[in-house]
């Protein structure tokens, strides 16, 4: 009996998820005032005892209504089990019924659109912190948007559940809630008018490493040194497992005789796992994406790139690290991934350069050429004396729009401000061409552009007059009289009013690469 306690003290201290369930559980994501996704097959999954039965039953909710679906699957060795709903149109509510040894019963679950929300604390940063948040708060009256809030919490290890649940919108659920998750949502709800699920994963000042998965490192060899830490880190970690057993079963026996005898009680060995930081590669990933995994969704969004800082364009490889990784992991192909681009600020610090922020923002750029991506920029939104804007509303309403165009075939939309294409070299002036024009090219202030700098030979940038001719711009300087490249918003606290007549702003850019 004594050997059994400490088997089972143990097998829990040093495990992610027991194999043995008692009865059907099942991952918080699946609850009741979820939101699933539309229009294509759902995966439910959970857990249960080896070689149990479960059926899985979808149906609209009222008296004598028949089911939509009766699925049925059997867990595995380990006590696994998955199906899969059929594909539904947005609506609701129905109710599901999952039956094995015990029934539970999911109730107000809609079928629409759902989307995860992640990065660092321009993700995380809630309603009411952000612009108008008193009105904000008390007009969420939303039901059929609905938010579920990760908790903050990283681990060494994969974990298969969290501790949070779906709410309606409403002045009292929307506080704390990811602003700019929530105005995207919103404004993709007054757009679409089907129900919208919000999924936010966020953690303020933590670097992009964290949220990605091994596979994601895997893939790249300019990441090659990160995937061999984590690497080393888990197999050293597994092997050094049975000598932390035998100090833990040591200090049981020990602390089971100091019990009875009243002696001094000694700490328990430590089990902490090296990646289980915030800041450690992977950590977030597991104990905050992983448990969310595989549940069907359109998209992402993501707001990063701060704690990144000095990364330059090495921060491209890390995002395509964890775009591929997280498509890997989910299994979904290709899916939606928009992210925002930093807005301007004087980062202080020692050695700290103005020209980091634009490296960034370069390799931000560079992203959208991985397929199904999208960037809002917010040159024209930010405040150079906080690294938290609090106008959320537009950051959302951009990534929306590129969802809208992007996701929901709105022809009509207009999406991203210009992004730079190609220059040519015509006497002393240079021609630049640019992407995304909308219905043209203006200055958002009716002043002259501004933030334009052009160079010659001798790579020395100086002040640039940038004239809009039709769908490009001219840009020249009487000091330069052979250019050979442009830049445009290269500084961290440039504050462009170059945008198209949308009102979207330019991305910021270099024709150079100095």
């Amino acid at each position: 009996m004594k050997r059994l306690v400490l088997f089972l003290i143990v097998y829990l201290l040093f495990s992610t998820q027991a194999l043995v369930y008692a009865e059907v559980t099942l991952p918080r994501v699946i609850g009741s005032n979820m939101v699933l996704q539309r229009d294509m097959q759902v995966p439910i999954w959970g857990w249960a005892s080896a070689g149990e039965e479960v059926t899985v039953t979808l149906s609209a909710e009222g008296e004598g209504v028949e089911p939509v679906s009766t699925t049925t699957a059997v867990a595995d060795s380990e006590g696994n089990w998955q199906i899969k709903l059929p594909a539904m149109a947005a609506g609701g509510p129905y109710t599901l019924r999952i039956k094995g040894s015990n029934t539970l019963e999911l109730t107000n679950v809609l079928f629409g659109e759902v989307w995860v929300c992640s990065g660092q604390s321009n993700m995380q940063w809630s309603v009411n912190a952000s612009k108008d948040s008193e009105a904000e708060i008390a007009a969420a009256m939303y039901p059929k948007i609905r938010l579920f809030y990760i908790p903050r919490v990283p681990s060494g290890l994969p974990q298969k559940n969290v501790e949070a649940d779906w709410y309606e919108t409403a002045p009292e659920t929307i506080p704390q809630f990811s602003a700019v998750a929530y105005y995207f949502g919103r404004k993709l709800y007054k757009n679409l008018d089907v129900p919208i699920g919000l999924i936010n994963t966020s953690w303020g000042g933590t670097r992009i490493e964290p949220w990605t998965p091994p596979v994601g490192f895997a893939g790249l060899p300019s990441l090659a040194s990160i995937n061999k830490e984590v690497e080393d880190i888990q197999a050293n970690y597994r092997a050094q497992l049975p000598e932390k057993i035998n100090a833990i079963e040591a200090w049981i026996a020990e602390t089971r005789e100091a019990l009875e005898t009243g002696a001094q009680l000694r700490q328990m060995p430590d089990n902490t796992h090296p990646l289980a930081h915030q800041q450690r590669p992977t950590a977030l990933y597991n104990g905050m994406v992983h448990p969310i995994v595989p549940y069907a969704i359109r998209g992402a969004l993501w707001y990063q790139g701060e704690s990144n800082l000095r990364d330059g364009m090495l921060y491209y490889e890390k995002m395509k690290a964890l775009i591929n990784g997280w498509r890997a992991v989910w299994g979904q192909g290709d899916f939606s991934f928009y992210f925002v681009q930093l807005a301007p600020f004087n980062y202080g610090g020692r050695n700290a350069s103005p020209f980091f922020l634009p490296q960034i923002w370069e390799a931000q750029t560079a992203v959208l050429a991985l397929p199904n991506t999208g960037m809002a920029v917010t040159t024209d939104i930010g405040n150079l004396r906080d690294i938290h804007p609090r106008n959320k509303q537009d950051v959302g309403r951009r990534l929306a729009l590129w969802a809208l165009a992007k996701d929901y075939d709105r022809d009509d939309v207009t999406y991203s401000g210009p992004l730079y294409k190609s220059m040519a070299v015509e006497g002393n002036t240079i021609r630049l061409t640019f992407d995304h024009v909308g219905s043209g090219l203006t200055s958002r202030d009716e002043e002259p552009l501004t933030w334009f700098q052009i160079a010659g030979e001798d790579k020395e940038f100086v002040e640039a007059k940038a004239t809009i001719d039709g769908d490009t711009v001219i840009v020249s300087s009487d000091a330069i009289a052979n250019p050979i490249a442009v830049r445009f918003g290269w500084h961290q606290s440039a504050e462009p009013n170059f945008v198209n007549k949308e009102g979207l702003p330019a991305s910021p850019f270099r024709t150079d690469s100095w």
